[in-house]
């Protein structure tokens, strides 16, 4: 067993703690103070998240615009999207996460059933007025549950209730919907290109369905989950009723519960939801060839907020080791939290798993330390692996 002296780090960011340039850069640190002049490669990964539209904005040299939305529970956020260069035609990043994103709702606030997508609507037609012939939207991070009503309403839908009155925000009233009219959505939406980036396995309805699964890691409980779970149902039938899609597949498409059924609500307009891998990677829109990384590596560190049972479903850390596998790659994934099943991630390629918190502490002490411990761990982490060579190293010495 030798030294890895090829290491790429491509993890994911840690959810209202770092972004993933900030993790990659206290993995890389925490290598470092344990193999001093190791080659380190670190890629982010852009994955819809928080930090999706710097990171292509970055990689395509384009810019970022500023621009004051609406955000999730209704007051003023300051928020961004990209406009990208080395493109062919004008293109647009949205990152739902500036506008609807989980960070920008207080503890206090947390409720999937009246927060709202509107400033993902306001930053669509922010980007329109830039210019913008396709728009990307980055899905991910999200801190609302209401099928993407508030982006349709910003683009100029009304969702009514059996008397032809506006519904207030927020999923929990879907569940009183009685119609959506789209008579005065904004006519530039029909000559867009609308790309969803976002994770497949990710569903509006069902039994995996968005409210079931998420609502309650945003602060939903167990009679809120059921009567979103029920709007979003009368959701998806009334999206169909207006625009002609299938109800079927607005349903349960791959990635129509993304980002709270954000999928579902755009699809419904025409948007293309695209597993986001595909669209961010493959595309070669990030400016990065991960599997030409992969394929110069000794060891690859990828890293996620929490590894559970959900990682294996489209998560970072499922990606990065699936290629890591194919190209025969070992993989380490440090993890702000391990959870249920967590094993199971053995068998989509990570090979270990290594928790970053050493001893108990509340989450919020975990957050607002977090770069600190994801370095601490990661030189632990690597302690250890030294060892296992210097055992490894005097058994082959001693035959």
């Amino acid at each position: 067993m030798s030294i890895p002296q090829r290491i790429l780090v491509a993890p994911s960011g840690f959810k209202e703690s770092l972004d993933a340039v900030e993790v990659a850069a206290a993995i890389a640190a925490g290598i470092r103070r344990v193999i001093p002049g190791v080659q380190v490669t670190t890629v982010p990964m852009a994955d819809g998240g928080e930090g999706t539209a710097a990171a292509l904005s970055s990689a395509t040299g384009g810019r970022l615009v500023q621009h004051r939305v609406t955000g999730p529970v209704g007051s003023p956020v300051d928020s961004h999207f990209a406009m990208l260069g080395k493109v062919d035609r004008p293109t647009a990043v949205v990152e739902m996460a500036a506008a609807a994103g989980l960070r920008l709702v207080p503890a206090a606030l947390r409720d999937p059933g009246l927060t709202t997508t509107r400033g993902v609507g306001e930053l669509i037609l922010a980007a329109l007025d830039q210019g913008a012939e396709r728009i990307i939207v980055g899905c991910g991070d999200s801190g609302t549950s209401d099928g993407g009503a508030g982006a349709l309403r910003a683009l100029g839908a009304r969702v009514l209730d059996t008397e032809g009155n506006e519904l207030p925000e927020g999923g929990a009233a879907l569940a009183n919907a009685a119609a959506v009219d789209l008579s005065g959505l904004d006519s530039r939406i029909a000559g867009t290109k609308i790309d969803l980036a976002l994770n497949p396995f990710n569903v509006l309805c069902g039994p995996q369905g968005v409210a079931r699964v998420f609502g309650p890691q945003k602060g939903a409980s167990p009679e809120q989950v059921e009567v979103l779970s029920a709007g979003l149902d009368r959701w998806a039938r009334l999206l169909a009723e207006a625009t002609g899609q299938l109800e079927s597949y607005l349903r349960t498409g791959p990635g129509t519960g993304a980002s709270g059924g954000l999928g579902a609500g755009l699809a419904a307009l025409g948007a293309n939801l695209v597993p986001r891998f595909e669209l961010l990677l493959d595309s070669g829109l990030a400016g990065v060839d991960l599997d030409a990384h992969i394929s110069r590596a000794d060891l690859v560190v990828t890293a996620e907020g929490a590894i559970d049972f959900q990682t294996p479903r489209g998560k970072v850390p499922a990606e990065v080791a699936r290629r890591a596998q194919a190209a025969g790659v070992p993989v380490l994934a440090l993890a702000g939290s391990i959870g249920k099943d967590s094993g199971d991630v053995h068998a989509a390629g990570i090979d270990a798993i290594a928790g970053i918190i050493p001893i108990p502490m509340d989450l919020d002490t975990a957050v607002a330390n977090g770069a600190t411990l994801l370095r601490e761990a990661t030189e632990r982490t690597f302690r250890v692996l030294l060892l296992g060579s210097a055992i490894s190293s005097r058994l082959g010495n001693a035959a």
